[in-house]
């Protein structure tokens, strides 16, 4: 693993210590087979029939901070551009070039004044993807500059966030997005007291995980390992030393050690509470995944999203954002100390899921684990994969 620094939803649940879906009670549950997380054949139909048919989370949208900033990310098998157009607004396309196919942006982020060139025959497209220029262009007049034009993507924002979705009828962004968070918090106001979409971008970190999504996905559900590899949390969330993770219970969100001060690496003070967090959410951490590629941490100072993008069977970039108010950065305060405690979690994690991947290969794993009773929450997830593949429709 290598780590790179760079500077209206569904009916609510009431909180509670309500088990999310798992198993029968007392059943045993098998894992996906070794295959699952090693067939580069298994791998595209997971590109094809998950992430170019449901939501994904690309781009945070400060980083595209004025009209023609731009930013290329894989989605599925597709590379993406993402921009910002003349009136402000956040555009998605695919990133083709309409005349012979040429990767229109090389760059994964940049800047254009006016226009999108592709570098091949030098076609120019407006920042709403309109064809607008070619050369030997008024030789062919009976062409339909729109129809030409670069492919749309549909677009959401959410948490400060563009979401892009690649299918034709995109499902539902309320019930497969917002859904999620009120599966997971019982409650979409829980997650919207953050103002997650007002706080700016302190520190981002990328990681280069040479291991399949899904075995990140499911470290990322459980705690059944955090009391073996993770000290640092542990000391700041005791009760995650028992193995049962935050996303286990429906609404519920670990209580913070009582002499730990903040959530940093060394239990130090953080930067007060956000102004919409209530108390019974002080000293609180709460974590949720969006399927397919998004985890989201809330503690009272801050939010740690984490998105992943998928690039081979045995190979997963994350970009990690720590979110803070505006005015905590503005004012020059060290966010050091609550950046290191999740950057250590992070390599910790994803350490142990690059030691997972070659077991993958096994015969010993030919046809899978086992989840003991924390982890039966994660066997939904599985039969999520599973339904997905199968369906037609994803």
């Amino acid at each position: 693993m290598t780590t790179t620094p760079v500077t209206g939803a569904r009916t609510p649940r009431q909180p509670g210590q309500e088990p999310l879906p798992s198993g029968p009670a007392g059943s045993l549950i098998a894992t996906l087979p070794g295959p699952a997380y090693t067939d580069p054949g298994l791998f595209r139909q997971e590109q094809e029939k998950i992430f170019e048919r449901l939501w994904f989370c690309a781009v945070r949208g400060s980083d595209l901070g004025k009209p023609g900033a731009f930013r290329t990310v894989q989605v599925g098998g597709e590379s993406i551009l993402i921009t910002r157009n003349r009136r402000g607004e956040l555009r998605a396309f695919l990133n083709i070039c309409r005349h012979r196919g040429a990767r229109l942006c090389t760059e994964e982020a940049g800047e254009v004044r006016r226009s999108l060139q592709c570098p091949y025959h030098a076609w120019t497209y407006d920042l709403d993807g309109r064809l607008t220029a070619a050369p030997n262009l008024r030789k062919m007049p009976d062409i339909d500059r729109t129809e030409r034009g670069l492919i749309g993507v549909h677009l959401r924002e959410w948490l400060g966030y563009a979401w892009v979705c690649l299918a034709d009828e995109p499902p539902s962004f309320e019930d497969t997005v917002i859904g999620a968070a009120v599966e997971r918090l019982g409650d979409a106001a829980a997650l919207d007291r953050y103002r997650t979409e007002d706080l700016a971008l302190g520190t981002r970190l990328t990681y280069d995980v040479r291991a399949n999504w899904k075995l990140l996905i499911e470290n990322f559900m459980e705690c059944y390992h955090c009391a073996t590899i993770h000290p640092e949390l542990t000391d700041v969330l005791p009760e995650f030393a028992d193995g049962l993770a935050a996303q286990y219970y429906v609404g519920h969100g670990a209580r913070f050690a009582d002499e730990a001060e903040g959530f940093t690496v060394d239990g130090t003070g953080g930067f007060g509470r956000l102004p919409g967090i209530e108390d019974d959410q002080d000293r609180r951490y709460y974590a949720l995944t969006i399927r397919p590629q998004v985890f989201v941490n809330l503690v009272p100072d801050h939010v740690i999203v984490h998105r992943m993008f998928p690039m081979a069977a045995d190979r997963t970039v994350v970009e990690c954002d720590w979110l803070y108010l505006p005015d905590v950065l503005a004012s020059g305060a060290d966010v050091s100390r609550s950046v290191e405690l999740f950057h250590r979690v992070n390599t910790q994690d994803f350490d142990a899921c690059e030691r997972t991947q070659p077991a993958m290969h096994s015969r010993a794993y030919r046809d899978g684990g086992v989840l003991v009773p924390s982890e039966h929450h994660i066997g939904a997830f599985h039969q999520w994969v599973t339904a997905s593949l199968e369906s037609e429709r994803a």
